[in-house]
């Protein structure tokens, strides 16, 4: 599923236009975003959790010359699907 098709998913179960739709998943989106970016968590209670997590810097391997590389540290944004998800997809 697209971001499209959910847009269009999301107006016909809450009964909005596609336009609302569309503007409330933006919304939706930014709040997590920002959240992420001042190192906060989001916790959807049954749907999951956001989080930021830091990789540490490691050594890597080119694949083309197989030379060792140095791959730098990084934040990257994880999700953890919570106890409905699970369920309903199992």
């Amino acid at each position: 599923m697209n971001k499209t098709e959910l847009v269009s998913s999301i107006a016909a179960k809450a009964g909005l236009s596609k336009a609302d739709s569309k503007k409330a998943l933006d919304a939706c989106v930014e709040a997590i975003v920002e959240a992420l970016k001042g190192g906060e968590k989001v916790s959807l209670v049954g749907f999951g959790t956001f989080a930021v997590a830091e990789r540490p810097a490691r050594q890597g391997i080119n694949p083309s010359n197989k030379q060792p590389i140095s791959i730098a540290a990084k934040k990257v944004a994880k999700f953890k699907a919570g106890s409905d998800l699970d369920s309903a997809i199992n």
